[in-house]
């Protein structure tokens, strides 16, 4: 509901300011001006779409405990179908293999400390090396724990496991249990809402569940229909891609 919130608030801002740059006092002057260069918006290139037939980073086990973990944080249900399904591993397996798995936004240069809850991750290892590490670290752990691999556990046991993670219960050698649940579970929510452009969200399964118009230009066209439910169809970059 928070998330329906949000968007709701922005789809108002959003036609609020639609509705703010064409108004004109009563008996105002218009000025036009001639003259000058012509401005053109910079070009840029868009998203190559993402390839579900090819791994860009993990390797077949971690593609299996990666797709074993994000099926148990958004499983098939009356919502929507799981988070493999919806393609969020082939999201993470292409960001991985990008700038955000080499974490190239941010300063990865030391000295590196124990920062605070409000400071954020300061690990000085990149999401690439977080799963690397973190996948294997796992499955050892999970198998000297319970005696089998996580992708051999049923639902409950996995469910349980992850839950101890969350919980901070487990520390693993490069990583602890919750910093590795919480990297885990903010990739597997950014799949599920990306544009399918990125892999995720596949046939925008994430955006319709939400109620998510997608990449739409403007809404001026709904701005005038009052009290109407609008059933706006989500749009991705792909479909603009093809227009």
């Amino acid at each position: 509901m928070e998330r329906r919130s949000f968007i709701k608030a922005g789809l108002v801002l959003a036609t609020t300011g639609t509705a703010a740059s064409v108004f004109k006092p009563a008996g105002a002057a218009e000025k036009i001006y001639n003259g000058g260069k012509l401005w053109r918006a910079k070009e840029t290139l868009p998203p190559t779409p993402a390839d579900p037939t090819k791994k860009m980073y993990l390797n077949q086990r971690e593609y299996e405990l990666v797709t074993a973990i994000f099926d148990r944080l958004i499983p098939a249900d009356e919502l929507s179908i799981s988070a493999s399904q919806a393609g969020c591993v082939v999201f993470i397996d292409n960001q991985l293999a990008g700038s955000y798995g080499k974490a190239s936004w941010r300063y990865n240069t030391g000295p590196f400390e124990k920062g605070t809850d409000s400071q954020g991750n300061q690990s000085p290892l990149t999401p690439a090396e977080i799963y690397r590490h973190g996948l294997s670290e796992l499955d050892t752990h999970c198998k000297s724990l319970t005696g089998k691999s996580f992708t051999d556990l049923d639902d409950a046991a996995k469910d349980h496991y992850l839950e101890q993670m969350e919980a901070n219960n487990f520390s693993y050698p490069s990583i602890s249990g919750k910093e590795l649940f919480s990297q885990f579970l903010t990739n597997v929510q950014e799949g599920f809402l990306a544009d399918p452009v990125y892999g995720g969200n596949r046939n925008m399964v994430g955006w319709r569940m939400i109620g998510f118009p997608g990449a739409r230009y403007d809404y001026r066209d709904y701005a005038p229909l009052k009290g109407q439910k609008l059933n706006i169809e989500p749009i991705s970059i792909i479909q603009l891609l093809k227009a």
